[in-house]
C-alpha cells in the first residue's frame, strides 16, 4: 500500500512538472482583415473556416466595419480559410499549425470578377454558406447527411434551422411559411411535401430569406410584411433526368396486431422552364402523410377553398370569414389526430409547373384517403347548478373519407403594364362513418340511464372557387389599379340513419325518461358565393401612398334537411327536425388608407365601414305554406393600424391593431335540432349576429447572420364583442343537454412569447429557449346561470442540437406547460393540468455503410385534482445498410413502439365537465424495408485548383 501511495504522489509531482513546462501552443487565434485591391475595407464579408481534410465548416463569423475578423480558441491544424463577398472573388488560403497565441493574416485582399476569369474558378471557390442582407444561402454539399437522405434531413443540419418531430420548419427564429423548388410552388403551400420527399442529393443551394406576402405580390402594394421563405435550388445533373426513390416495407403479425406493410414512392423530372413530380404512398401504419388542409378535407371544409388572396383592402384583418365545418347535420366525429386508432391510407398526387417570363402555369392534383377505425372509452363528471351526474360511454367508429384535390394558377404578363392571373381550388370528397356507441349516465342519487345508439352516414362533397385578378401598372411609378372577380360554390348531399334506445335503473321517474328514436335523415346543403373587389394605389407624396378599395359578396345558401320517423314499416315526416332554409348574405365594405415608407419603415392608418345584411325564411319543408323569415342588418366601421419597421442588421418589428369579423355559420343559424347525439342535441340560434374581434399584435425579431444567435418576442392580445359561445341547457330529470350557439361579451385572450436560441459551437451544437404565459376567459350559460371559465398557463421549452460530426446527430427537446383552469359556476372544479413532453432522436453512422437511428418521446400528463397521471414513452429505432458501389438501395430494419407502450390517453376539461378519454392505438411492430434512389444524369465537371 506504501509503495501504491508512492508512485500516487510520484504520478501527481510529475504532472504538476509537466503543466510549469512549456508544453507547445494547443490553441490559437487567427485574425486578419477583408479588404479590396484598394485596400479599402469590406464590411461583412463572410469569413468561414474549413477543414482542410474534408471541408466540413469548423467557424464562421462576418467581418466588422473596419473589415476585421476573429476566430478565437481554435485548435492547432490544417485549415482552409474562405472569405466572400458580392461583386468579388471569394478568397482561399491554407492556415498551416500555428506556432504562436495569435496569428494575424493582416489584410486580406479579394479581387473584382472580370470577364477574364475562367467559371471553373469561381465554381470551386463555392463557400458552405454565404450571407447576402437577409438572405442566407447553404451550399448543400458541405452539410454531409447519409445517402438517400432526404431534405428534411439536410435542413437538420443547416446552422439557424430547426425542425421539430411533426416537421415544421423554422429558420433564423421564424416559422417557414413557403419553400419552393427553383422558385417554383410545389405541391401548393404546404412544406413538408417537398421536405419529405425530395432527396437531399439533388439539391446544391438552399436559400433562406424574407419574401413578400402573396397578397402584396398580386397588388403590387407593399404592406411591409413578410414570409419566411425557403428556396432550393437543384442541382444541373438532376434537371437533365428524373430522380426519385421508392420504398417498400414489410412485417409479421404479433402481440394482437395483424401484418404491417407500406410503399411509397416519389419521381421528378425538373428543367428550366418545367418540373413536374409524381407522389404516391399506401400503408396500414397510421402513417397518413397529410397537412394540416388535408385535415380539413377530411371534415368537408369550406375555408380551405377559398382564394383569399383576390380579397383587396386590409390584409391581416378586418374582412369578414366564414367557418362553415361543412358537415351540419351529422354530428359524428372525425377525429383529425395522427396516429390515433388503426388507419389504412392511400395517397397519390402530381405537380407540375411551366415557367417563363411572360408567363407562368402551375397545377397538381392530389387523392388522398383514409379508413380510421377508433374503439374509444371516455369518462366525464358533470357539474350543473342544480346537481351533478356522471357519464361513461364506450364506441367503435368506423370512418372512410377520400378527396380529390385540384389546384390551378396562370399568370400571364400582356404587356409591361397589366398582369391577369387566374386561381383555381377544387375539391371533391366522399365518406362514410358508422359509429356505435353505449353511454351509461349515473345520476348522484344512483339512478341510471342507458343508452344504446347507432349512426351510419353517407356524404358527398364538392367545392370550388375560381379568381381572375387583373392589375394595371400607370405610367406614373406606383399607381395601379387592380380588380378581381371570384366564384365558389360548395355543395354537401349527406344520408344519416339513427337508433336510439334507452334502458333504466334505479329510482327513475316518468320524468326521467326519453323515447326511442328511430330515423332517416336527409341533408341537401348548396352554398355559392359571388365575390368582386376594386383597389387603387396613389403615391401623392415622396414617401407617401393612398390606397382605397371596395369589397362585395353575395352568398347564398339553401339547406333541405328531412327528417323520417321509422315505425311499423313505415315513415312518418318529422316537422319539428325537418327543415328548409334559405338565405342570402350580402356584404359591402369601402375603406380607404395612408401608408408611409422609407428605409424600411412602412406604417399605414386606414379605415372601412362594413355593411352585413342576412335575408333569409325557414319552414319545415319547401312546401309549407307558411315561411318565418329572417331580417338582420350589421353595420361597422373598422380601423385598421399596422408598422412594420425593417431595422438594419437583421432586425424586424411589428406592431398591428385590427378588427376581424366573424359571420356566424348556417348551421348555427338553423333553428333545428340536430339529434345525431340523442343525449347531446344541438339547436341553431337565427338571431346570432356576427363576432368582433379587436386584435393587438406586436412582434420584434433579431438574427445575427455572424454568430447565428436569434431572439423574438410577441405580445398578442384580443377583444371580443358579441362572441359567439356555445351555451348548455341540461334537463336535470333526463339529463339531455341542449347546445345552443348564443352572443356574449367579455370574452378576452392575451399572451406572450419569448424566445433565444444560439450557438454553444459554431456548427457543432445549438441550444434554443422559450417561454411563454398566456391568460384569458369566455363566458357561457349553463342552465340559465352565466360560467366564466378562465385560464392561465405557462410554459417554457429548450431544444439542444448536436452535429458535432459527419457520423453522429443528436436532438432533444424537452417542453413544460402548466394550465390553471377556473370556473365561476362551481369553483369546486378548479384544476390544475401539467403536461410535459421530453424527446430526443439519435444518429449514428458505423463502418461499412451502417447507420442507426433511434428517437424516444416521453409525455407526462398529470392533474393532482383529478388523481390523473398518465406517462407513455414512445421508443423507435432502425437499423438500415447502404448497398452498392453506387449508394443507391437501402435496407432497413424498423422497430415501432419496442416498449409497447402506445395508447392515446388525454384529459379534456369543459365549461361545466371533465372527460379523460383513452382510445386503442397502433402499437409495437416490427417491418423490413427496402429502398431505391433513382439519380439523373450524372455529369462531371473537371476542376482545377480549389475544391
Amino acid at each position: 500500500m506504501k509503495k501504491l501511495f508512492l508512485l500516487a504522489m510520484l504520478c501527481l509531482l510529475s504532472a504538476a512538472l509537466y503543466a510549469q513546462s512549456p508544453p507547445g501552443i494547443t490553441r490559437f487565434t487567427l485574425q486578419g482583415r477583408a479588404v479590396d485591391t484598394s485596400s479599402v475595407p469590406l464590411p461583412s464579408s463572410t469569413v468561414m473556416l474549413l477543414s482542410a481534410k474534408d471541408s466540413s465548416l469548423v467557424n464562421f463569423t462576418r467581418a466588422g466595419d473596419n473589415g476585421a475578423f476573429a476566430f478565437k480558441n481554435i485548435k492547432v491544424g490544417n485549415y482552409v480559410l474562405k472569405i466572400s463577398y458580392v461583386g468579388l472573388i471569394p478568397y482561399n488560403a491554407v492556415i498551416k499549425p500555428a506556432t504562436e497565441a495569435v496569428m494575424d493574416l493582416g489584410a486580406l485582399k479579394l479581387k473584382p470578377i472580370t470577364r477574364e476569369l475562367m467559371e471553373v474558378v469561381v465554381r470551386t471557390a463555392k463557400a458552405p454558406l454565404t450571407i447576402k442582407g437577409d438572405t442566407i444561402e447553404y451550399n448543400a454539399s458541405s452539410f454531409k447527411v447519409p445517402p438517400g437522405s432526404t431534405v428534411e434531413d439536410l435542413l437538420r443540419k443547416l446552422p439557424g434551422v430547426q425542425i421539430d418531430q411533426d416537421g415544421n420548419i423554422r429558420a433564423q427564429g421564424q416559422d417557414v411559411k413557403k419553400l419552393t423548388v427553383d422558385g417554383k410552388n410545389f405541391f401548393g403551400n404546404d412544406p413538408k411535401q417537398a421536405t419529405k420527399n425530395l432527396q437531399a442529393e439533388a439539391i446544391t443551394k438552399v436559400q433562406v430569406f424574407n419574401d413578400k406576402t402573396e397578397q402584396a405580390k398580386l397588388t403590387g402594394v407593399d404592406d411591409g410584411k413578410k414570409e419566411k421563405t425557403i428556396n432550393l435550388e437543384l442541382k444541373e445533373e438532376f434537371k437533365k433526368g428524373g430522380f426519385g426513390k421508392v420504398t417498400a416495407a414489410g412485417g409479421p403479425a404479433s402481440n394482437n396486431v395483424s401484418a404491417r406493410a407500406e410503399a411509397k414512392g416519389i419521381y421528378n423530372k425538373f428543367n428550366a422552364k418545367h418540373q413536374f413530380s409524381l407522389v404516391g404512398l399506401g400503408n396500414n401504419t397510421n402513417q397518413q402523410g397529410l397537412s394540416r388542409d388535408d385535415y380539413q378535407d377530411f371534415r368537408g371544409s369550406n375555408a380551405y377553398n377559398s382564394n383569399q388572396n383576390a380579397d383587396f383592402g386590409f390584409s391581416g384583418g378586418g374582412f369578414f370569414y366564414f367557418s362553415d365545418s361543412g358537415d351540419e347535420g351529422l354530428g359524428i366525429p372525425v377525429s383529425g389526430r395522427q396516429g390515433v386508432g388503426f388507419s389504412n391510407n392511400a395517397a397519390g398526387g402530381a405537380n407540375y409547373n411551366f415557367d417563363t417570363k411572360e408567363k407562368k402555369w402551375s397545377g397538381s392534383y392530389y387523392y388522398n384517403q383514409t379508413r380510421l377505425e377508433l374503439d374509444a372509452q371516455r369518462l366525464r363528471d358533470v357539474t350543473l347548478p342544480q346537481s351533478t351526474y356522471s357519464t361513461n360511454e364506450t364506441s367503435n367508429q368506423v370512418n372512410f373519407n377520400g378527396n380529390h384535390r385540384v389546384s390551378l394558377r396562370y399568370e400571364k404578363q400582356l404587356d409591361t403594364l397589366n398582369t391577369l392571373i387566374f386561381i383555381n381550388n377544387s375539391r371533391y370528397g366522399v365518406g362514410n362513418a358508422r359509429l356505435f356507441r353505449i353511454q351509461d349516465l349515473t345520476r348522484s342519487n344512483g339512478a341510471a340511464t342507458h343508452n344504446e345508439s347507432t349512426n351510419a352516414s353517407d356524404q358527398r362533397q364538392f367545392a370550388t372557387s375560381n379568381s381572375f385578378i387583373f392589375r394595371h401598372k400607370m405610367h406614373k411609378k406606383g399607381r395601379s389599379i387592380a380588380a378581381s372577380a371570384t366564384y365558389e360554390v360548395n355543395t354537401n348531399n349527406a344520408n344519416l340513419i339513427l337508433d336510439s334506445e334507452n334502458t333504466y335503473s334505479g329510482p327513475i321517474t316518468a320524468a326521467d325518461k326519453s323515447a326511442d328514436i328511430h330515423q332517416d335523415q336527409r341533408n341537401d346543403i348548396v352554398r355559392s358565393e359571388y365575390k368582386a373587389s376594386l383597389q387603387y394605389v396613389e403615391p401623392f407624396a415622396k414617401r407617401f401612398t393612398w390606397e382605397t378599395f371596395f369589397n362585395f359578396s353575395l352568398r347564398y345558401d339553401e339547406v333541405d334537411r328531412d327528417v323520417f320517423n321509422r315505425g311499423d314499416s313505415r315513415y312518418v315526416r318529422n316537422d319539428t327536425l325537418s327543415l328548409y332554409y334559405k338565405n342570402n348574405y350580402v356584404y359591402n365594405r369601402l375603406g380607404s388608407s395612408v401608408r408611409y415608407s422609407y428605409k424600411g419603415l412602412n406604417v399605414s392608418a386606414g379605415l372601412a365601414g362594413q355593411r352585413f345584411t342576412l335575408n333569409g325564411q325557414f319552414a319545415p319543408d319547401q312546401t309549407s305554406a307558411t315561411f318565418t323569415p329572417i331580417s338582420r342588418v350589421f353595420t361597422t366601421m373598422i380601423p385598421n393600424i399596422g408598422l412594420n419597421y425593417d431595422l438594419k442588421k437583421n432586425r424586424y418589428l411589428y406592431v398591428g391593431y385590427n378588427v376581424s369579423v366573424q359571420i356566424p355559420t348556417s348551421r348555427d343559424l338553423q333553428p333545428v335540432r340536430n339529434n345525431s347525439n340523442p343525449l347531446y342535441i344541438n339547436q341553431g340560434n337565427p338571431n346570432l349576429l356576427p363576432q368582433l374581434g379587436h386584435n393587438v399584435n406586436a412582434y420584434f425579431n433579431y438574427f445575427n447572420p455572424g454568430n447565428f444567435i436569434n431572439a423574438y418576442i410577441s405580445l398578442y392580445g384580443t377583444k371580443y364583442v358579441n362572441q359567439i359561445v356555445y351555451s348548455q341547457k341540461t334537463d336535470p330529470q333526463t339529463l339531455v343537454t341542449v347546445i345552443t350557439p348564443e352572443n356574449l361579451s367579455g370574452g378576452q385572450n392575451l399572451g406572450s412569447y419569448l424566445g433565444f436560441g444560439f450557438p454553444l459551437k459554431k456548427t457543432k451544437a445549438t441550444l434554443d429557449l422559450n417561454v411563454g404565459v398566456g391568460s384569458g376567459n369566455t363566458p357561457a350559460r349553463i342552465n340559465d346561470v352565466i360560467n366564466d371559465t378562465r385560464f392561465q398557463n405557462y410554459n417554457a421549452g429548450t431544444r439542444l442540437s448536436l452535429t458535432p460530426a459527419d457520423w453522429l446527430t443528436f436532438y432533444a427537446n424537452a417542453n413544460f406547460s402548466i394550465t390553471n383552469n377556473q370556473f365561476s359556476i362551481s369553483s369546486n372544479r378548479n384544476q390544475i393540468f401539467t403536461n410535459n413532453n421530453f424527446s430526443g432522436d439519435l444518429n449514428l453512422k458505423l463502418p461499412h455503410d451502417l447507420y442507426i437511428n433511434t428517437s424516444l418521446n416521453y409525455r407526462i400528463n398529470k392533474n393532482e385534482q383529478l388523481n390523473f397521471d398518465q406517462r407513455i414513452p414512445i421508443w423507435n429505432a432502425s437499423v438500415y445498410h447502404i448497398l452498392g458501389k453506387a449508394k443507391r438501395a437501402e435496407i432497413r430494419l424498423t422497430a415501432v413502439d419496442m416498449l409497447n407502450r402506445n395508447v392515446a390517453v388525454t384529459l379534456n376539461r369543459g365549461v361545466n365537465y371533465t372527460q379523460s378519454e383513452t382510445i386503442q392505438t397502433l402499437a409495437r411492430y416490427f417491418t423490413i424495408g427496402f429502398t431505391y434512389n433513382m439519380r439523373g444524369v450524372q455529369t462531371k465537371i473537371r476542376r482545377d485548383g480549389f475544391y
